[in-house]
Order: C-alpha cells, then sequence, then structure tokens
C-alpha cells in the first residue's frame, strides 16, 4: 500500500516539477534549443535553499545573458528566512524579501550576484507579472527564458508565463527532483535534498497544485479564475492525485488570503 502511495506522490511530483533538460549546461542548452545561451534565466524565491545552488551552477556555466531572482513575501517566506539563517547566521533574514535572500544566499557561499531583483511579488500570479514589468522597466529583449521554481510549483510557473507571452522559449528546470520511497515500512526521500520540506509538506504542496492546474471553474486556468493558460493534465496525474485525496484528504493546500491578488 505504501509502495502504492509513494508511486502517486512521485506522479504528481514528476508532473509538477517539469525539467526539459537533465541539466543546466551550455550543451545541453545548444543540442536541444541551437542557442549557446539563453537571454533571461529566473530564479523564483518560492524554492527550497537549493535553489540558490541552481542558480549559482548555471552563471558559473555562464547559460544566461541575464539572472533575475523573482520573489517578494508569500506563503514560504517564513520558512526560508529561518532556514537560510539557522545554516548561515552571518545571514540575517528578518524582513528580507524572497529575492534578497537568495542574493544574500548567493554572495556569501559563491560570491556571485543576480543582475537584477523583484522583491514585490507576494503569489505565482504575480510574480509573473511583477517579472515582466521588470523586463520591460530594464528593456531586455528576450526570446528564451529559462524558469526555476520549486517542484511543486513549477508547472504554475510556467502556465502563469504562457499566459502572457507567445513565441518565446520557455525552458523549465526545476529546482531539484524529489523521489519518495519506501524505507523500513515508512514514506521517505530517495536521497537527500538540501533545504527539502518535510514529508508531510511537500505533499501538501503538491496536492495543492492539481485543482490549481485544473482548467475548471475552480481552478486558475482560462475556465475559472483565469491567472494562468490552459494546463492539459494527464489521466495518470488525475488518477494519482484521486488516490492521495483518499489517503491525504486535508492536505490540499489552501491559497492563503494574505498573499492573495487579482494577478493569482
Amino acid at each position: 500500500m505504501k509502495e502504492h502511495i509513494a508511486e502517486c506522490i512521485n506522479i504528481l511530483g514528476k508532473f509538477c516539477g517539469k525539467r526539459d533538460i537533465s541539466e543546466l549546461t551550455a550543451e545541453q542548452i545548444y543540442n536541444r534549443y541551437g542557442v549557446n545561451q539563453v537571454d533571461i534565466m529566473v530564479l523564483f524565491g518560492g524554492s527550497i535553499i537549493c535553489g540558490g545552488d541552481v542558480l549559482a551552477r548555471a552563471m558559473q556555466n555562464n547559460i544566461a545573458k541575464n539572472y533575475i531572482i523573482v520573489g517578494g513575501e508569500g506563503h514560504t517566506t517564513e520558512t526560508l528566512r529561518q532556514r537560510v539563517h539557522k545554516d548561515y547566521p552571518q545571514i540575517e533574514t528578518d524582513g528580507l524579501s524572497e529575492a534578497q535572500i537568495f542574493e544574500s544566499y548567493l554572495e556569501y557561499r559563491y560570491g556571485l550576484h543576480a543582475d537584477y531583483l523583484e522583491c514585490k511579488s507576494t503569489n505565482c500570479g504575480n510574480n509573473i507579472t511583477y517579472l515582466l514589468d521588470l523586463i520591460k522597466e530594464k528593456q531586455i529583449p528576450f526570446t528564451s527564458i529559462i524558469f526555476a521554481q520549486d517542484a511543486t510549483m513549477q508547472h504554475r510557473m510556467e502556465a502563469g508565463l504562457r499566459k502572457f507571452v507567445k513565441d518565446i522559449e520557455i525552458i523549465n528546470f526545476a529546482t531539484y527532483e524529489a523521489n519518495v520511497v519506501v524505507k523500513n515500512a515508512e514514506l521517505s526521500l530517495e536521497r537527500e535534498i538540501y533545504g527539502m520540506w518535510d514529508l508531510e509538506r511537500y505533499i501538501t504542496l503538491l496536492m495543492g497544485e492539481i485543482p490549481r492546474l485544473t482548467d475548471d471553474p475552480e481552478g486558475y486556468g482560462p475556465k475559472g479564475k483565469g491567472f494562468i493558460a490552459h494546463v492539459e493534465i494527464p489521466l495518470a496525474v488525475r488518477n494519482a492525485f484521486l488516490e492521495l485525496r483518499q489517503e491525504y484528504a486535508d492536505s490540499i493546500r489552501e491559497a492563503n488570503p494574505l498573499y492573495a491578488s487579482d494577478r493569482g
């Protein structure tokens, strides 16, 4: 039974945590997209800490012309503040936005800096619209963009951008890949992931995504709230969600009105 639950969790995880290439290297980008560099790479502050390492490796590999960190304060911010300060007491995180926290992490661990920070957004919807406002303000031309977000929210982030832009190459690279297995009769991650949510919260975040991605009157798509472009949800993902809902009936994350906006 638990093996089946783990399989269902992993089906949702793979669907939500899209990666279009296996590594962020110039070689893979060229082989897949025919360019040596993409125009923009964006790290979204909803990610766990390892997102900072993903961005750092991308910068070291010189895979983009511009690097942007997006994130003000939302439902994951306080967890990020506490974890970064706990692991790196030299980084004072009180009152910092997600973008500022990741920028401080980049500087402290790698001596690197993003080109631009967006520090006002509060949710996935205005993550996108404020990002586009920043790109327009700074007059950054782009036809290709890498999105790196927490694996639970990657698919929705891409769908949010697709609502607003056409003819842009969007490259998904979720900041981690989590595989849930059964160890000693308990659900567990197959390998350690730096800064990872506890398993219960990871499941809650995943479970909350499927109703949001579903294009019906209750979802975020065109037939619902209109925050994102249409997303096609495969039958296997729907079935996995329904089976998990029986096991985790109270684990579907509701939107926090504190961070709501008319943008998502």
